[in-house]
This record gives C-alpha cells, sequence and structure tokens, in this order.
C-alpha cells in the first residue's frame, strides 16, 4: 500500500513545488498592475495630446459647473476607496465595506453627470438655479465633439469597469473574503480607481479650462 500512496503524494508535492510563496506573488501581482496601467498612459496621453493638436488654444463652451462638481464627486470617491483599503488592510470589515459602498455610488455619480448630463444622451433641455444642466455638444461638431466625446468617453469606460470591480470587492467582503494578510484584490482595485481618478485630473483642465471658449 506505501509503494502504491508514495507516488502520489510526490506528485502532489511536486505540483505545489511550481508555486511562489505569497509574498512573491504579491509582488508580481503589483509589478503587472503597475505595467498595465503604464501602457493605459499611452492610450489617455494619445488622446491627451489630440487635444492640443485639435482645439489649439480653444476649446468647446461646457458646463462650468456640471465639470466642477463631477471633479469633485470622483476625488472624493478616491478618498473612500483609500479609506476602504486602509479598513480591508487592517481588519474593520465596516470601515471596509462603507468605504467601497461610497466611493462605488460616487463613481456612479460622476458617470451619471458626464454621460447623462454632459453629453445630454437624451437631448433634454432644463436649468437648475438658473444654471443650464444640459450639455449641448454632439458627436457632430466637428473636432469639438470628436475630442472630447473620445476623451471623456474613454474616461467613462473605465469609470464603469472601476465601479463593477469595487461593487465586486463589496460583496466579496460581506461574505468575508479578505483578511489584512490577504487582501489583494481591495488593494489592486484601489490602485485601478486612484489611476483613473489622476487620469481625469489631467483631463478636466484640458477640456473645461484651458483655451478660449468658442
Amino acid at each position: 500500500m506505501s509503494a502504491v500512496t508514495a507516488p502520489a503524494h510526490d506528485a502532489h508535492a511536486e505540483s505545489h513545488g511550481h508555486e511562489l510563496p505569497y509574498h512573491q506573488q504579491l509582488r508580481a501581482n503589483r509589478l503587472g498592475l503597475w505595467l498595465f496601467c503604464f501602457s493605459e498612459l499611452f492610450l489617455f496621453g494619445a488622446l491627451f495630446a489630440s487635444r492640443f493638436v485639435l482645439w489649439g488654444n480653444t476649446r468647446p463652451e461646457l458646463s462650468q459647473v456640471i465639470g466642477l462638481i463631477a471633479t469633485s464627486v470622483l476625488l472624493l470617491s478616491s478618498f473612500f476607496m483609500y479609506r476602504a483599503e486602509m479598513g480591508a488592510a487592517h481588519g474593520d470589515r465596516t470601515k471596509f465595506l462603507r468605504g467601497a459602498l461610497m466611493a462605488a455610488l460616487l463613481g456612479t455619480l460622476f458617470f451619471v453627470m458626464v454621460v447623462v448630463l454632459e453629453w445630454n444622451v437624451f437631448g433634454l433641455e432644463g436649468n437648475l438655479f438658473g444654471i443650464e444642466i444640459f450639455g449641448h455638444l454632439s458627436t457632430a461638431d466637428g473636432v469639438y465633439g470628436g475630442v472630447f466625446f473620445a476623451m471623456t468617453g474613454m474616461h467613462a469606460l473605465h469609470v464603469l469597469t472601476g465601479i463593477a470591480l469595487i461593487l465586486i470587492i463589496w460583496w466579496n467582503g460581506r461574505r468575508g473574503r479578505y483578511t489584512p494578510e490577504d487582501h489583494w484584490g481591495v488593494e489592486a482595485t484601489a490602485i485601478y480607481w486612484h489611476f483613473v481618478d489622476v487620469v481625469w485630473v489631467f483631463f478636466y483642465p484640458a477640456l473645461y479650462l484651458m483655451g478660449q471658449a468658442v
């Protein structure tokens, strides 16, 4: 019997002999994620450069109120994502769950403000306290429409992906998936979300503040 079971034990040991220790696997995961973010910089960098090549020192007339509020909301979501990560890292499940949920809600609000209000996908009109809350720029407005929708659309797609990731880790957190020693999913989501926020920090002034409105 021992002659039969010994090879099975050896095979089991061999199958796990190629697995990296946790700290090495974590280091590899971080490197892979940062390389992914670095590769994304080429995409966003090209869109950012196209704004200056095609718009020059001009820009379309956009809602400064919507732009400022949306930016503030997104930056606030990054704060709550940081709190969620710290909660997971220190074993504070309540802090993690609340922070992640708030980050997802604020990210959704930002998405709605850009896609529903600024894009005005339903062709609505209206004022709030005397401020026009629906955008008028369309894809038919030449280089202004093309660049604006390309930049905000690509960023909105990444925001939507980030919201989905936050909801996934929130659901996993409710099931007790993460511990202070093993919460890579939360850390990875936080890095991605902060990256998306930093991209908007550059997009916002390029779209809303720089150049003369025409």
